[in-house]
């Protein structure tokens, strides 16, 4: 099982709150297997809501701040690391700020809202020894990272295409209230920091680590707030001669979250619809087409005991995709403590949002200027 005998890494969330986007799933995740313990945090500047949610977590009153930075300045001694759970554009700030007093940090995707940003954590992570880990949770799904190993071992021959869409629909649907940070673009349009990052993120999991080379990207703005990008089509040439093609976007009517990756190989083919995580759709050059979950014969990765916490036919979701994360990053923080960091290699950093975002740089001028441009 995942579940750790060890004692709980202490943490504390900066931002957060119930009323948050992503906060109580970060508690329960970082929680699932006894890997984190949240016992400090600043969740919102609002005193009602921050109190609430402390309430909820179980944090005392005495570490309930009020603001972030009185959090860094009082419990350096007593955390294992920082959880930055804020809006987007807050978040170099805080990380830099953490970094400097010498805290790990974990951090929300994206890492900033620009590509600048994240070169100027980067460089706190290296002037202060530091260390930053970025929470891209999709790849935490168990049946994702069996296509990766089923990549790096040949099964599907060599990598020829990979199609992956993020469609949603939020910014069409009736009484559509957008957080107010979302209802703004920046040098990256807003839609591919929330939804992007994860579509870059996801092809270099599963291609380990293979570059897009040259983007031509579209964008366009459907939705109920006038201006705002909200659909995102993108054409990619990687290394290796591997094209991608690629759409996001929250105007599409009908689908919640349908992120889909199809991988196409001279051998054998793949796909994985994260409405129904536990299947792995396969084909293959011999005509042979069936589906792939956690019981099957060929499943090597996904029948490990950590991503079984309860048996086959009872699917586990976002919330344990989340958790496989948490522990990952607990591996590292834990040989960080011994002052010997070893790296997992499911756990990405600074430097890979950092790509991820000149990317999204390249696909929104590329947009602009109407033609393929060079990373």
């Amino acid at each position: 099982m995942a579940f750790t005998p060890s004692e709980p890494l202490r943490i504390a969330f900066i931002g957060g709150a119930l009323n948050s986007a992503v906060g109580h799933t970060h508690f329960n995740a970082s929680r699932l297997d006894g890997h984190f313990r949240v016992e400090a945090g600043c969740f919102s500047r609002h005193i009602e809501q921050n109190e609430l949610t402390a309430r909820t977590y179980g944090v005392a009153p005495d570490r309930t701040y009020k603001n972030w930075q009185e959090l860094l300045n009082r419990e350096h001694a007593r955390l294992d690391a920082i959880v930055i759970l804020t809006p987007t554009p807050s978040h170099a700030e805080i990380a830099i700020a953490a970094l400097n007093a010498d805290y790990p940090v974990i951090c929300e995707k994206a890492l900033g809202v620009s590509s600048e940003e994240c070169r100027s954590i980067d460089r706190a992570i290296k002037n202060n020894g530091g260390y930053l880990a970025v929470t891209y949770n999709y790849s935490g799904y168990p049946m994702v990272r069996e296509l990766q190993r089923m990549i790096r071992e040949g099964r599907l021959g060599k990598i020829q295409q990979i199609h992956i869409e993020m469609p949603q629909e939020g910014y069409l649907r009736l009484g559509a209230n957008p957080q107010e940070w979302r209802r703004n673009d920046y040098g990256v349009p807003t839609v591919s920091l929330d939804l992007g990052v994860h579509v870059h993120h996801l092809v270099d999991f599963l291609t380990g680590g293979n570059k897009p080379q040259r983007v031509v990207g579209d964008q366009s703005s459907y939705g109920q707030f006038s201006g705002l990008v909200d659909n995102v089509y993108c054409l990619a040439q990687y290394q290796d001669d591997l094209r991608v093609q690629a759409w996001w976007g929250k105007t599409a009517l009908g689908l919640r979250n349908g992120l889909r990756v199809r991988v196409f190989g001279n051998r054998a083919s793949a796909e994985w619809y994260q409405m129904q995580p536990e299947d792995l759709r396969w084909a293959d050059n011999d005509g042979h087409c069936y589906v792939l979950d956690r019981g099957s014969g060929e499943a090597k990765t996904a029948q490990e005991p950590r991503y079984n916490r309860f048996k086959v036919g009872h699917p586990s979701g976002f919330i344990e995709a989340f958790a496989n994360l948490y522990a990952d990053i607990a591996e590292e923080i834990r040989s960080l403590k011994l002052n010997s960091l070893i790296r997992n290699n499911y756990v990405y950093h600074a430097n890979h949002a950092k790509e991820g975002l000149e990317v999204m740089e390249k696909i929104n001028l590329s947009t602009v200027e109407k033609e393929w441009l060079s990373l």
